[in-house]
This record gives C-alpha cells, sequence and structure tokens, in this order.
C-alpha cells in the first residue's frame, strides 16, 4: 500500500468539486465503507466539537456515481494503516505516527482495488451554503449578545473580553452550540458561576426581548454594511488551524479559530435576527436566523 497522507481540505476556498486519489477504502461495520482521498471539498463534522454537520455530495470512481451521505474526522495510524473514525479516534492531532483525513461515508462496499483510482467529489452545493450562512450569523450574534450585555448587566469587570473587547458573556455561559442550514442555536447557562463572575442574569432574563431587539440592530447595521469575510487558514492539512476574519470596521477586526464553511460577505444575507428561547431559569437558548440575499 502506497504513503497515507493527511487530507488537503479545499471548502475553506468555496470550492464544490476536486479531482482526488483514493488512499483507503474501509468497510464500516454498519455496512457499506469509508472512502479516504488526498484531497476533498468536503467539510467533515468534527469528532470533538460537532456543532458544524458534515457535508453530502457524491463521489464518482471508475464511472460510477455514489452518494456521499456524511462524512467525519479520521485518523490512520500509519504502523498499521488502521483507520478510527469520529468518537473511536483515540490521539489528538499531530500525534506523531498518525494522519488525520477526511473519511466519506458511503452506504456501498467498495472494492480495495479501487485504492489509487482517480475520483470526483462533488459536494451539494446549496446545503454547504446554507450551513455556512448559518455558522457565520452565529459568530455574528454572539458578538452582538455581548456588545448589548457589556455595559449594562454586569456589576463588575469580566476578566474574559471577545475580540472586540466586550465582556465574553458567550464563551463563559455556552454549553452547546448547534449549526443547521440558514440557522445557528446556541444554549448559555446562566448558573451560580456566571453569577459570581459579575452577570446581573435575573436583569438579563427580564430583558431578553429588549436584549434581543438590540442585538438585531447592531446584525442589520453589520448585515447593510456588506462587510466581507475571511477564512485565514495556516495550512491546507484538515488538522491546520483556521480562523473566520470580519473586518466590521469601526467595531474592528474580529477573528475567531473555527474550522467550519463560511460565508465570503455579510452582502449574502438580506437579515439575520436573533430570539431567546426561555428553558428555566438557569438556561436559555439564542436561536440565530438568517435570510438569503438573493442575486
Amino acid at each position: 500500500m502506497s504513503a497515507i497522507t493527511p487530507t488537503e481540505v479545499v471548502f475553506t476556498e468555496r470550492q464544490f468539486s476536486a479531482q482526488a486519489v483514493v488512499q483507503m477504502i474501509v468497510p464500516s461495520p454498519q455496512g457499506g465503507c469509508w472512502l479516504v482521498t488526498d484531497i476533498t471539498p468536503f467539510h467533515p463534522v468534527s469528532h470533538i466539537w460537532p456543532d458544524h454537520p458534515a457535508d453530502r455530495g457524491s463521489v464518482t470512481i471508475a464511472g460510477a456515481e455514489y452518494a456521499v451521505v456524511t462524512c467525519s474526522h479520521g485518523a490512520i495510524e500509519l504502523a498499521t494503516h488502521q483507520l478510527y473514525v469520529g468518537a473511536d479516534i483515540p490521539v489528538k492531532r499531530n500525534e506523531a505516527g498518525w494522519v488525520f483525513v477526511v473519511a466519506h461515508y458511503i452506504e456501498q462496499a467498495l472494492d480495495i482495488t479501487l485504492i489509487g483510482s482517480p475520483v470526483t467529489l462533488g459536494v451539494d452545493q446549496a446545503y454547504q451554503l446554507a450551513l455556512s450562512r448559518g455558522h457565520s450569523a452565529g459568530h455574528l450574534s454572539s458578538l452582538a449578545l455581548n456588545k448589548v450585555l457589556h455595559h449594562d448587566y454586569w456589576r463588575k469587570d469580566a476578566s474574559r473580553k471577545d475580540e472586540l473587547g466586550h465582556y465574553d458573556f458567550h464563551s463563559y455561559a455556552q454549553t452547546e452550540s448547534r449549526v443547521t442550514e440558514d440557522c445557528s442555536t446556541d444554549t448559555y447557562r446562566l448558573g451560580k458561576t456566571l453569577r459570581k463572575r459579575g452577570l446581573n442574569s435575573a436583569d438579563m432574563l427580564a430583558a431578553l426581548p429588549q436584549i434581543a431587539d438590540l442585538i438585531n440592530g447592531h446584525l442589520t447595521r453589520w448585515c447593510q454594511a456588506k462587510y466581507p469575510v475571511v477564512m485565514r487558514r495556516d495550512g491546507v492539512a484538515l488538522t491546520d488551524s483556521r480562523y473566520w476574519q470580519c473586518d466590521l470596521a469601526e467595531e474592528g477586526l474580529v477573528e475567531i479559530p473555527c474550522g467550519g464553511t463560511h460565508v465570503q460577505s455579510l452582502a449574502e444575507y438580506a437579515s439575520i435576527q436573533v430570539e431567546f428561547v426561555v428553558m428555566n431559569e438557569q438556561e436559555i437558548k439564542m436561536v440565530t436566523r438568517t435570510a438569503v440575499c438573493k442575486p
């Protein structure tokens, strides 16, 4: 078997198809197989922070087309050529003797004689773009939330601040995030620890409708300004660090570590709006929804 290399990912460049070479085909216990290629335009779900769903699409190999129904982070032990997928990955990235790859799941079994064959990978473009809008909108709404809470809902200085210099409620309180098509949902816990850090959580809960209105005002202004978004990356491998960048002009340049897919400009939005859902006195959800700007 030829040498296995880390998967080169091109989804950060909004590339929806790629010519690649098959590096590995591994039968799945659920049936079908995992397909590993040297390059991919597919964004895989992370086994560490699975907030952004996997892309879907197709692969064409030896004249036949197969659906890629999901894809995941994978890790291959070079000494044994053993593939581990998702939660079964036993090592951290950059572990010596291992490479991290994108594992594409196909419901049909493929013959291992196809290893080394050229393939064409194609992503479901509309689905990826909808997830990208949802994910970027989630970053923007969290920044707007921190900005609104900064002056009126903290009784003492918070040591952790976000990229715009505001008290980082989002980072302190977030327990879960989920990206879906044109939507992002963040769950926050308003517990004792947060109150000790200085948040007036009772006042915040009472004022959620007004807070949502203020957030939506900021989001409207940012979208109308059509600020560009850039994905900065340290390299082309799956595990190389990537960063979401947006220059909000007078607000400042924001750079957030993020491995997802994203918009290229806020001009892609007709609107971004948030609403809060109160689960109980210690847990709330912020739901961020987007409307697409038609060409």
